[in-house]
């Protein structure tokens, strides 16, 4: 058949052959192209852009691997550090002595005595005595105003002292055993009545001067009848004699007075009770100034 053929016929299908053979050839070179394109694409989308290095995942797993989250975590779970202003003590405590009933005020850089050791010293003269017209007094505190608390001065010492004697009536509380000093003829004292306090207590009070080369006290004694008993305040300030101290300055002896006699204003006497008999003494916080 095909020695049959003309020579135009085999050229003309040599010639298709050859067509067919290279359009097959170029369908396969295109599919690879567009499979390669693919690829290229989805490279692309899920690293960075050619030339450019690739950023890593964030590992969950690995909190360190991602230093924002790490930070915001630690942050969140760091403990809170509450930073505190240092609490300022009272300035002032409450003394109170459940046996005598006795209680008041008095400033914390003060120290107070009670009980056998409640004795009052003056300045240089030995123990303080107690001013009842009859005996059966009882210490119960004494408030002592720090010896250098008036530095450059002559000041020695100064106290208040606080009694009690259960023995004596409303008249007798009224009196006093020692003479003034300043009378000067020797006789007892005539005692002035005077209201301390917010309350205004009515209180019985004389004073009494003595005093040598090297030291001087003067003290002002204050009696009160409360509850059934005769209490009674001593307020002393003790001061180097003449000379004593080379150019010291004399102490102001009304701000030292004024300072105990405040202390002596807040004192509260309250009934004793069986239970109160057997309380020890006690002293707690102020809440005021």
């Amino acid at each position: 058949m095909l020695s049959s053929w003309s020579r135009q016929q085999k050229i003309a299908m040599f010639a298709a052959f050859a067509i067919l053979g290279l359009l097959l050839v170029v369908s396969a070179c295109s599919k690879q192209a567009s499979k390669t394109a693919l690829v290229g694409v989805s490279g692309n989308v899920s690293g960075n852009e050619p030339g450019r290095e690739s950023a890593p995942a964030p590992n969950s797993a690995n909190p360190s691997a991602n230093p924002v989250e790490t930070s915001a975590a630690a942050a969140s779970t760091a403990p809170v550090k509450k930073v505190l202003g240092h609490k300022k003590r009272p300035t002032n405590v409450i003394y109170k002595d459940a046996d005598s009933g006795v209680s008041f005020v008095y400033p914390r850089k003060f120290s107070v005595k009670s009980g056998d050791n409640a004795y009052p010293e003056f300045a240089g003269l030995g123990a303080a005595s107690m001013n009842f017209v009859q005996p059966g007094g009882v210490p119960v505190a004494t408030v002592v105003m720090p010896d250098n608390f008036y530095p450059g001065t002559d000041f020695a010492s100064a106290f208040l002292n606080v009694n009690v004697n259960r023995s004596l009536s409303e008249q007798e509380c009224a009196h006093f055993a020692m003479a003034d000093s300043h009378n000067v003829n020797g006789a007892a004292a005539d005692a002035q009545t005077v209201k301390v306090g917010p309350a205004e207590i009515a209180m019985a009070t004389t004073s009494n001067f003595s005093g040598s080369a090297l030291t001087r006290s003067e003290t002002q004694y204050y009696h009160s009848y409360q509850s059934g008993a005769c209490y009674e305040y001593i307020v002393s300030l003790g001061t180097a004699g003449f000379g004593s101290k080379d150019g010291a300055k004399p102490v102001n002896r009304d701000e030292v007075f004024a300072k105990l006699e405040k202390i002596m204003a807040t004192v509260k006497i309250s009934p004793r009770s069986d239970k109160d008999l057997t309380e020890p003494t006690v002293a707690t916080i102020a809440t005021g100034k």
